[in-house]
């Protein structure tokens, strides 16, 4: 025979304790009766069970992030200048970058942006990945930031870069793939809508205008890029405005306003990857 919870027992006692001292008082052996079923309902109620985490728009996204260059370039010309093999012509493995008239370096400002992006976009639940680990080494090659994004295959991958032209021109633009008969032929469609999704946020959300002097309405192809031709996932390369242009300069060394561009280049991300 199975024995009784302790918790019953004990309401056995109470209806035995209330009808002894109540005899034939109904309300007294109502009351117990009222205790007795207060006990067996506390014992089989469930445990609430814990509300599940809201889902994040990206969640399951993966993206890479490309800062341009590296802080430590300039150290190493011979490893920089190597020639690696874009498919459609030789190249130097990467470059130094431009930088402001007053030093302001290129490489700083992608490593900057690129790591606002990275808390941004991973607060929205995506998985991102960048090609360089620091600000203060070398490369890697252009043909290895390729490889980075295929390897993760990434839902879409970005290049952050800005511009070294001649002072008086202004304004960003987004480059996106040609077909080369290269790896990138089959995403060179999805990268066009990726670029287009990033041109109009990065618009809105910066107030910057078109570029005056590459491209159509901010949009420009090419087939040169190593980071382009090698990518078997969609991808862009972003270049955010003009270095030498005295008023995009002094905004690329706001941290604000590099905020305003990480944020504008995280919807961008995700406008495409929602459609």
């Amino acid at each position: 025979m199975r024995a009784l919870p302790a918790s019953v027992l004990a309401v056995c006692g109470l209806i035995a304790t209330a009808c002894s001292g109540a005899g034939s008082d109904g309300a007294a052996a109502g009351q117990a009766a009222q205790a007795a079923n207060a006990a067996t309902t506390s014992e089989q109620a469930p445990v609430p069970a814990k509300p599940e985490a809201a889902a994040k728009p990206l969640d399951g996204k993966v993206i890479v992030i490309d800062p341009g260059h590296n802080g430590g370039n300039y150290r190493a010309p011979k490893a920089v200048n190597r020639k690696v093999n874009v498919l459609t012509k030789w190249k130097p493995c990467d470059t130094t970058g431009t930088e402001t008239n007053n030093h302001y370096t290129e490489a700083a400002f992608t490593w900057d942006v690129s790591n606002r992006m990275l808390k941004i976009l991973k607060s929205r639940g995506a998985t991102v990945k960048l090609t360089r680990a620091d600000n203060d080494s070398v490369g890697p090659c252009i043909t290895q930031r390729a490889a980075i994004g295929n390897k993760a295959k990434a839902d879409a991958a970005i290049s952050v870069h800005a511009d070294g032209a001649g002072p008086a021109n202004h304004g960003f633009h987004v480059i996106m793939p040609k077909k080369i008969n290269g790896p990138v032929d089959p995403v060179v469609g999805k990268s066009r809508q990726l670029g287009v999704a990033v041109r109009d946020s990065f618009r809105k959300g910066t107030g910057l205008p078109y570029s005056t002097y590459i491209g159509s309405k901010a949009l420009d192809y090419r087939s040169d890029l190593g980071g382009l031709n090698l990518s078997s996932v969609p991808k862009i390369f972003v270049e955010c405005g003009n270095m030498r242009n005295a008023a995009e300069a002094a905004k690329f060394q706001d941290p604000k306003f590099r905020q305003r561009i990480a944020l504008a280049l995280a919807n961008g991300l995700q406008h495409y990857l929602e459609a």
